[in-house]
């Protein structure tokens, strides 16, 4: 299954009302429609400067790790409705010593698309084949800087030679197993000159999806330079030379057709509105809404409760101004070529 396809669908129905219409008859014939994303043990090797696990006060509530029994009970309720299964959300997986078991049960459940988010600093050829023999469908790995310098400045306890390897080991395996490889790339005022440059680096044959998206705010973070208004000039140009390269290489770019474009107030995307019904967060300490007794009651229970195919039917009706709210959740347009 092309993930990639259906988000360019989604992009594509520009009717909200079409969008919950089919959410509506997917749910109440309990068909996939939701996309799981699933953080088994709160925890990061790494201490990236754009991200909140610098901040030691916030990092000081990240504790947990699911129990064999939570892994099967969390299998067991969601994972027959997952159109996608994403494990890596905002902590480290391949610090969860049964990545390749956890990879084997979204199989075992016939999901159909399975990913790890990583910064692929703990992951060599082994690591990664064992987990594609489980049947994992990509590697999307964090790339904060293209230069050996801004990667291990950015990226704090960061091993640039070890990204490298593990892109290496991408490439090394792509004639025994069908996946895809992705890269993301967050910027800012101090990494972003170098991007023009990321084809000098790395491969252009080693990955297939390129997301390149400006920093936002996620908390309490060491870099705190959120300001990217004055790239704007410079955005187009390098864009313009990434998506030349990317169109040479067969590469798909995700990123957005200018700064700020999508943070318009008066630019709402449709593409959102679906969001808080379709993405699912699972954690130790959460599983998708707080009033949901993952562990006394199911999914279908839970779903019959709060009414919510009565929802879903209703915001078929609903104008864009009520479900607004929902918008601009996706920073990032998809560049097909």
């Amino acid at each position: 299954m092309n993930i990639y396809k259906l988000l360019q669908l989604n992009k594509k129905i520009k009717s909200h009302r079409v969008k919950f219409l089919g959410l509506y008859v997917f749910h109440i014939f309990k068909k996939r429609y939701v996309a799981v994303n699933l953080d088994p043990v709160m925890a990061c090797n790494l201490r990236c400067k754009m991200c909140y696990f610098t901040d030691k006060d916030y990092v000081k509530k990240l504790k947990g790790q699911l129990t064999d029994e939570e892994v099967q009970r969390i299998a067991s309720q969601i994972f027959g409705r997952a159109l996608k299964l994403q494990i890596g959300c905002g902590t480290e997986p391949t610090l969860y010593k049964k990545l390749p078991e956890l990879v084997a049960l979204g199989k075992q459940y016939e999901v159909p698309y399975i990913s790890i988010t990583t910064n692929a600093n703990l992951l060599t050829l082994e690591k990664a084949e064992e987990l594609l023999k489980a049947g994992l469908d990509e590697f999307t790995v964090s790339l904060h800087g293209v230069t050996k310098h801004t990667y291990e400045d950015f990226m704090g306890r960061g091993d640039y030679e070890k990204f490298c390897n593990a892109m290496q080991a991408f490439a090394a395996l792509r004639s025994k197993y069908n996946f895809k490889v992705r890269v993301n790339y967050t910027f800012n005022q101090d990494n972003f000159e170098e991007l023009k440059d990321i084809f000098n680096h790395f491969d252009g044959n080693s990955f297939d999806i390129l997301q390149i998206r400006p920093i936002q705010k996620i908390g309490n973070t060491e870099y705190n330079n959120f300001d990217v208004s004055g790239l704007k000039t410079a955005y187009q140009d390098t864009i313009g030379v990434i998506k030349s390269k990317c169109t040479e290489h067969n590469i798909l770019l995700l990123a957005p057709d200018a700064i700020g474009e999508a943070n318009k107030s008066d630019k709402i995307n449709t593409s959102s509105f679906i969001y808080d019904y379709t993405f699912c967060y699972i954690s130790p300490n959460f599983f998708w809404k707080k009033d949901f007794d993952w562990k006394e009651e199911s999914f279908e229970s839970y779903c019959k409760r709060i009414g919510w195919s009565k929802d879903l039917l209703f915001n078929v009706f609903r104008s864009k101004n009520r479900l607004k709210s929902l918008a601009n959740r996706l920073n990032y347009e998809i560049e097909f070529n």
